[in-house]
């Protein structure tokens, strides 16, 4: 294989929840590491960078009152904006996604990600899953013209130390789900860098 095929792609991931160790960012990490499996598998080496949109909480806030850019989200746009493909993670509440997801989306402004391949995870925390909430999430999206994978990765219950406690067959179901995403982001990304 040449040297060549192993330049890197850069992916962001973006996650909404609370911090590391919580069960939005453990989803994102599984999700990650898929992505990143099924572009080795196709030859390709993924430069991770990973955005905690909590930590721009402020900055957001000050954005939308004071209409005032700090450096931090300057460059959380700027990585954003420069990578290949993005992960979405963030937590769900009555069929809406976090405040700070929002608020983020809305700060990067329209049509900036146009194209961009985007891989969406959803910790719904229920077993009932609102039945338009795919729909929701992608328009969301369309918004600012990114290109969402087909599937969508949603993972209940909200906590992922209760995975295991699940059923053998929602846990596969879960990976398989992850898995099958991952690969139809790899793909994306693969062609957008041709």
């Amino acid at each position: 294989m040449s040297t060549a095929a192993w330049s890197p792609v850069s992916l962001t991931v973006l996650c909404a929840g609370v911090g590391y160790g919580h069960p939005t960012r453990l989803l994102a990490d599984w999700v990650t590491e898929a992505v990143c499996r099924s572009l080795a598998a196709g030859g390709a080496r993924a430069e991770v960078e990973v955005l905690e949109l909590h930590r721009l909480a402020v900055d957001l806030a000050q954005r939308s009152t004071h209409d005032r850019v700090s450096l931090d989200l300057r460059e959380a746009i700027a990585a954003v904006v420069a990578a290949d493909g993005l992960v979405v993670a963030t937590p769900v509440l009555a069929a809406s996604p976090s405040e700070v997801f929002d608020s983020f989306f809305a700060a990067l402004g329209d049509e900036v990600l146009c194209g961009m391949p985007v891989l969406l995870a959803l910790n719904i925390g229920s077993r009932r899953q609102p039945p338009d909430l795919a729909q929701v999430m992608r328009r969301r999206l369309a918004s600012v013209r990114a290109d969402p994978v087909p599937t969508i990765v949603v993972a209940d219950p909200a906590d992922p130390a209760d995975w295991p406690a699940m059923a053998r067959s929602d846990v596969a179901r879960l990976r398989a789900c992850i898995d099958r995403a991952a690969a139809e982001l790899a793909v994306a990304m693969r062609s957008q860098r041709q």
